[in-house]
């Protein structure tokens, strides 16, 4: 019987997770929305007898009495040689308000008994973070809070693209002044190094364009920032690996997201690509 690959979609409401369902709809997954979890173990046992390969099933706060139960039965399927991914959806408090606000849905979390009253949409939201604080914790988070729907769907294509039982390293650039992501397993700041931005040849251009990349790397301390940081994952990567991380994303930033930052996760995506399987984002160039 071929190994049956289940991808669980979980996040903060209004992070875009019937966007990501759709996206794996579209990838030929069965896909369930808001599955009660006393219905998850069942619910894979049926499909594993009517013969499907990929599922996908959505699980968001609605079922806050019971999500407790998660964590041990992913731990259960995952023993009996189901291929499981876990992703939760994040995205800021402020966009998740402006989101709420433009489409003038309540917060499901915002009723607070039956005598309607109701609670604050920011007090909401924070209570959300609360209750899905543990199933965060076992899932990769992907920050949607300045994509379009459009590159969450890509970026969830590619994650399920790759081996559940083989670390995927992410690297993402990133704008210092639009917000670091929170989806970040590891932040690091390369503002100190030169910028291309004050060369006026060189201002219109970002770095995936080779006179950035020249320009770069005729600084000594550019190099010396890709040795300290490779030095780094390349001591912790294994330790990673045995405590069962699927993937881990490394976020590099710069003042503005287009030079510096998109010219090393170029060069981190690269080098370490013959070893790991790597993902490569540039936040504010794909949002362009």
């Amino acid at each position: 019987m071929a190994t049956l690959e289940m991808v669980l979609i979980t996040g903060m409401s209004g992070s875009g997770k019937s966007v990501a369902l759709h996206a794996l709809e579209d990838a030929g997954y069965y896909c369930v929305d808001n599955l009660p979890p006393e219905l998850l173990t069942p619910f894979v046992a049926l499909e594993q007898q009517h013969g499907a390969s990929k599922v996908a099933i959505a699980m968001d706060v609605r079922s806050a009495t019971s999500l407790p139960l998660v964590p041990q039965q992913l731990r259960q399927l995952r023993d009996s040689g189901i291929a499981v991914q876990s992703l939760f959806l994040d995205a800021n408090t402020e966009t998740l308000v402006r989101r709420f606000s433009e489409t003038r849905r309540l917060h499901p979390l915002s009723r607070i008994d039956a005598s309607d009253q109701h609670r604050a949409l920011v007090d909401a939201i924070e209570l959300e973070r609360e209750l899905l604080g543990e199933m965060r914790e076992q899932a990769h988070v992907l920050d949607t809070s300045m994509i379009r729907s459009s590159q969450l769907q890509g970026y969830v294509k590619s994650l399920i693209s790759a081996p559940s039982t083989q670390l995927t390293l992410v690297f993402e650039s990133f704008a210092f002044k639009r917000g670091v992501p929170l989806d970040a397993d590891y932040v690091f700041d390369v503002r100190m190094l030169p910028n291309p931005h004050y060369e006026s040849g060189l201002r219109h251009l970002t770095g995936l364009d080779q006179p950035v990349a020249d320009y770069l790397k005729a600084h000594a301390e550019v190099g010396d920032m890709f040795s300290h940081i490779a030095q780094f994952l390349n001591h912790w990567l294994q330790a990673l690996v045995r405590d069962h991380r699927s993937y881990v994303t490394v976020a590099i930033g710069c003042t503005g997201g287009q030079h510096r930052s998109v010219y090393l996760v170029e060069e981190f995506a690269a080098a370490f690509g013959n070893q790991w399987r790597t993902l490569k984002r540039h936040r504010e160039l794909d949002a362009a």
